[in-house]
């Protein structure tokens, strides 16, 4: 039995005791059911609200996984995991370990300045994937 039910069961044994409207406990008693009903009712709308709310977070979580996918890949692939046009790496700062994400094109720039510190960073970024012969990611092997 919900609280809705309740409220509405203590309502029904208040008018099952068919008290005297004339006294003061009657209207007391009535005050106080009426009260009741109405803070119920009021706490199963919130409750309708919550669960429209989690539902839509459920749904707002799974999309952001589906972008987590596409942005970070799926770590199953073959293909060569340094190599990749649309790979995001990963590094942090030396001076305040801040994790900073990059692309390609920001690795052949070869620094760069943090974004939470200003301190400088350079990157000395070479594939080593590409000795072997079934590295998969199209560039050509080193001589």
């Amino acid at each position: 039995m919900d609280i809705c039910e309740k409220a509405a069961y203590i309502k029904g044994l208040a008018e099952g005791l068919e008290l005297d409207e004339s006294k003061k406990e009657y209207k007391l008693i009535k005050a106080m059911i009426d009260l009741l009903s109405d803070i119920t009712e009021e706490i199963c709308e919130i409750e309708d609200g919550c669960d429209e709310l989690m539902e839509q977070i459920d749904a707002v979580d799974e999309d952001l996984s589906n972008v987590e996918d596409i942005i970070y890949g799926d770590d199953d692939d073959d293909e060569c995991d340094c190599c990749g046009d649309d790979e995001v790496y990963e590094i942090e700062c030396p001076n305040c370990h801040d994790t900073i994400y990059l692309d390609e094109d920001m690795l052949e720039e070869e620094g760069m300045t943090c974004p939470n510190c200003g301190t400088e960073l350079e990157f000395d970024f070479d594939c080593d994937c590409c000795d072997s012969d079934d590295c998969g990611c199209g560039k050509e092997e080193k001589e």
